[in-house]
């Protein structure tokens, strides 16, 4: 049973609740979880929950029918968000954490550092001390090795965690490492487990071979009770009867886990299946199971490791599966994390140098982000993904006041749709990017639109004579609407304004089409899921930021991995070849188009502007000239932004 005590408790009453609780039975212990003051008893006492509750200084009484109170999904109906520096583990986001198995030397984790860097984790792994079953095998390099690991994280901007292996040695650990990691061998060793808690880190707890999902929170409650918030459990494959592979990775464990607990899950594939052909495969099959994150083996040469050689992955087959996975992220509803390398930010500009890297700090980090709609709007969603959970929003009523927010500075980026994959672009935004020359493109991202239909909790499907939601969504259900030619429709500037409408209403035989996330903000009820024509679905959306000079910032949230797109609008002269002419100074240059649009020129009849989306060639100087020879052949000119392409 756990009692949430209220934030300005006096001691006097603090101490009242622990003498009722241990007047009737109960052990007691008192510690913070998150950002509430708790008193866990635990026991074979009986109380009156409700009496209990009416105590003063007493603000809730959670009482838990499972073991693991503290990492029970009953005590902490949200999910936990881990941070390890400036790294968030949960949430909309997956967190890839890369690096050999051991540390063998200086040279050897500077240079896998870089290169899982480069291909974009964003934690490094590695171990000092390695517990291993001979006792003639390398066993690490101890806090020598933990230096050298501690340097590499530094010079790439990489949280770093590692193995601790006793007590004694976490001690000496914690200035050095960002995370401890808990070993499978070690699961069930308490005593580590009570001093790596009381530390107060985050941890990585990883499953026993043979421990049950149970045995497996209870290790976790260990933690949690010893002292410490930020705990994420690693499934890394049980011992079974198979041969075949290392261990059995038990990809039910994960959805498992997120039901009884509101704990991250990453998954471990190199030691689940210990074989490097079968790792991308076990990877992939984890994020899909819906893990939060991957911690996976990577070795520049693993003919030569020290430890795990078999299991590691070449950097390049590491690379492969890091593209991978996010390509599929959108399809689970989450999008791969990111992180800012040290010291600067990309700065993409739109004249000679465009794509360098300069000093970003001109971005305001701390100020929101706007998009339109209201809370569960899917342009909400794709914000969430780009920025976090937790980032600060300005609602707008439409998409031109969220370009109105960036331009004046009371939003330090915008998020907008440009396309969908279904009902193609969104031209109000392709137009009001040339209304706002200030404003330019610094990112991209895809979500995955799941669409539903939504009610009053009073209403079913035969009781709905109107549906509301935005013309695209009306568009991309026409399947489902057709099959209720009675319904009327009625469209909204934006999905989630139209779920918020039945709420003000009390509307009982209204209906909305939008996401879940909506049903879930407006506290109304799903009556029919995935009501999408084609469930390949898919919105395309940008983030926007305002030019200073000649150049406009890439949120640090964002990363400052180099730019591999570009978006440009151009008209050409009325004569023969004008276009080709555009089309041919490209495709000498190896630049690939991989996108071609006309759109009328407002004002002027039968002119067109071409929207063109093209891949950002390696050399950033042959870009600009490409771009510099591109103005001379057209009317007008119009570099909307660089960024980051979306897989």
């Amino acid at each position: 049973m756990i009692v949430v005590l209220s934030k300005g408790i006096s001691g006097h009453d603090k101490e009242m609740v622990r003498i009722y609780l241990k007047d009737r039975g109960f052990a007691i212990r008192e510690q913070r979880f998150g950002e509430d003051a708790i008193i866990g008893a635990s026991g074979k006492g009986v109380v009156d929950v409700r009496e209990l509750g009416l105590l003063p200084g007493v603000e809730r009484v959670a009482a838990t029918s499972k073991p693991f109170e503290l990492a029970s999904r009953e005590t902490r109906a949200e999910d936990t968000i881990v941070m390890v520096g400036n790294v968030k583990i949960g949430g909309s986001r997956i967190t890839v954490i890369a690096g050999p198995c051991a540390v063998e030397s200086e040279d050897q984790i500077m240079e896998t550092a870089a290169c899982v860097r480069e291909s974009g984790a964003v934690m490094l792994r590695g171990g000092a001390y390695k517990p291993r079953t001979s006792p003639y095998a390398f066993q690490g390099l101890g806090m020598r090795g933990l230096e050298f690991m501690k340097a590499a994280g530094e010079q790439y901007g990489m949280p770093i965690v590692t193995e601790v292996v006793s007590p004694e040695t976490a001690v000496q650990m914690k200035d050095l490492t960002d995370m401890f990691q808990i070993g499978a061998r070690n699961m069930q060793n308490f005593e580590l487990l009570k001093k790596a808690g009381s530390l107060g880190k985050p941890v990585l707890l990883k499953r026993g071979p043979s421990a049950t999902i149970e045995e497996w929170l209870l290790s976790a409650e260990y933690l949690l009770a010893s002292g410490t918030r930020d705990v994420v459990l690693c499934e890394r494959g049980i011992r079974t009867f198979e041969t075949y592979t290392r261990n059995t990775l038990d990809i039910s464990a994960i959805p498992v886990i997120k039901s009884l607990s509101h704990l991250p899950v990453i998954v471990d594939p190199s030691h689940a299946v210990g074989i490097r052909a079968k790792v991308s495969a076990a990877a992939l099959a984890a994020i899909a199971a819906g893990a939060d994150g991957l911690t996976v083996e990577v070795h520049p040469r693993p003919d030569e490791a020290l430890s795990d050689g078999p299991q590691s992955l070449y950097p390049e087959q590491f690379e492969k599966l890091m593209r991978d996975v996010e390509a599929l992220s959108p399809v689970v509803g989450k999008e791969l994390l990111r992180t800012p390398r040290p010291h600067h930010h990309a700065v993409f500009g739109t004249g000679p140098g465009i794509g360098a890297a300069a000093d970003a700090a001109f971005f305001d980090a701390g100020a929101p982000v706007a998009f339109s709609g209201e809370s569960g709007a899917y342009a909400e969603q794709a914000l969430m993904r780009a920025f976090g959970d937790d980032a600060a929003r300005v609602q707008t009523d439409g998409f031109k006041p969220v370009f109105d927010a960036v331009l004046d500075g009371s939003a330090s980026a915008g998020v907008v749709p440009v396309e969908n994959s279904l009902a193609g672009s969104v031209h109000e935004n392709y137009d009001l990017f040339l209304r706002y020359p200030d404003i330019a493109i610094v990112g991209e991202l895809k979500l995955r639109i799941v669409h539903c239909l939504i009610a009053d909790e009073r209403a079913d499907i035969d009781s709905i004579s109107v549906i509301r939601s935005h013309p695209q969504g009306f568009a991309q259900c026409r399947e489902f609407l057709d099959k209720h030619p009675a319904w009327i429709l009625e469209p909204y500037n934006n999905t989630a304004t139209a779920v918020a409408s039945i709420v003000r209403d009390g509307a009982v035989k209204v209906a909305a089409i939008a996401g879940e996330a909506a049903a879930r903000a407006h506290g109304l009820r799903v009556l029919k899921e995935g009501i999408e024509t084609n469930p390949l679905n898919y919105t395309r959306f940008v983030i926007i930021a305002r030019r200073v000079g000649d150049k406009a910032p890439v949120p640090p949230s964002l990363g400052s991995l180099k730019p591999t797109k570009a978006s440009l609008v151009f008209s050409v002269p009325d004569e023969p070849g004008s276009l080709f002419a555009c089309l041919k100074i490209m495709s000498e240059r190896g630049i690939n188009l991989s996108k071609l649009e006309s759109r009328p020129i407002q004002g002027k009849p039968w002119e067109y502007l071409f929207y063109v989306d093209v891949s950002m060639p390696d050399s950033a100087e042959v870009f600009d000239g490409v771009i510099a020879e591109l103005k001379t052949k057209t009317r007008e000119f119009h570099f909307l932004g660089a960024y980051r392409a979306a897989v």
